[in-house]
């Protein structure tokens, strides 16, 4: 997996440094500044601002990426950085599942139809981690 570039580093700093003083109970990562997390609305509505700046995106209605096309590449690629590794794999497909906020570990599998490959050993590697943590 490629390292974030410094200035997204120093982004995250400031970024964090000032969700600390906002001082709320919630566990969101994002928050507004009433210490909330911003509705789905919001997110969207920014995402498509930015990605229309970027060039991403042309008009409304025009087809680009969507912000759960992030979620998904962000899914499979970590799970192909450890496809030569079934321990790693297991371990990493249920991190995932906790990460991505997924009720069960069995709700991650779909991310990895991008890669037919590493799906047949991911979600065995994860279903008997999984098993085995239940028992």
């Amino acid at each position: 997996m490629l390292p974030l570039h410094p200035t997204t580093w120093d982004a995250l700093d400031r970024y964090l440094s000032g969700r600390r003083r906002v001082g709320t109970l919630d566990s969101a990562l994002f928050v507004s500044n009433t210490g909330t997390p911003p509705s789905y609305n919001t997110v969207i509505a920014v995402f498509l601002r930015l990605a229309r700046s970027a060039g991403l995106r042309g008009e409304p209605g025009q087809p680009g990426p969507r912000i759960h096309d992030l979620r998904h590449t962000f899914a499979v690629r970590s799970l192909e950085q450890c496809r030569h590794d079934h321990d790693a794999v297991g371990r990493h497909v249920v991190a995932l599942s906790t990460y991505l906020g997924n009720a069960h570990v069995t709700d991650t599998y779909w991310y990895l139809q991008a890669t037919p490959i590493l799906m047949g050993q991911i979600a065995a590697a994860g279903e008997a981690l999984h098993q085995g943590a239940g028992t």
